[in-house]
């Protein structure tokens, strides 16, 4: 299977070690023709600001709306979450969110960079003990829509 891997900055060279080591066949995400080549796609964290600013100049935004709306499986963490919520809260106006996951998402919910931290999640329909979680200047759900469903929270908050 080819995952794309969006590679337009954040942290997509550790997805795409990791994907490796899964058996895919990973691919960096840069341009339309690389969207175009993958099974699945994984948007890693980063900035999301800058990443929905590189997503325009590099041209990606629109194809990359066209094949969520067509049903590409994707996976979003922290950043890649916000791009594909319903709506970004504390963002810039001109943000982009491609509406694929009925979400919205408040950036930075959990504070500064000082108010980082790292916790254990008990994770629905995951054996083998707790998955180890780390967040830095994340996001937080504050609403999910009917269809999303949840499999793990911080504070009553969803985080998977």
């Amino acid at each position: 299977m080819k995952v794309g891997v969006l590679a337009l900055q954040g942290a997509f060279a550790a997805h795409s070690h990791l994907l490796a080591e899964l058996g895919a066949e990973p691919i960096e995400v840069r341009e339309p023709a690389h969207l175009a080549a993958v099974d699945a796609l994984v948007m890693p964290g980063g900035e999301s600001t800058t990443m929905s600013l590189l997503l325009e100049s590099s041209g990606l935004s629109d194809p990359l709306a066209a094949r969520l709306a067509d049903g590409l499986p994707v996976l979003g963490t922290c950043a890649g979450m916000i791009l594909l919520a319903t709506e970004a809260l504390d963002g810039r106006a001109d943000q982009r969110t491609f509406g694929a996951i009925d979400l919205t998402v408040r950036r930075n919910g959990y504070g500064r960079q000082r108010d980082s931290f790292e916790t254990d999640l008990d994770v629905d329909g995951v054996d083998g003990g707790p998955f180890h979680a780390v967040f830095i200047r994340a996001p937080v759900v504050e609403r999910t829509g009917p269809g999303v469903v949840v499999g793990a929270t911080v504070e009553g908050h969803p985080v998977l």
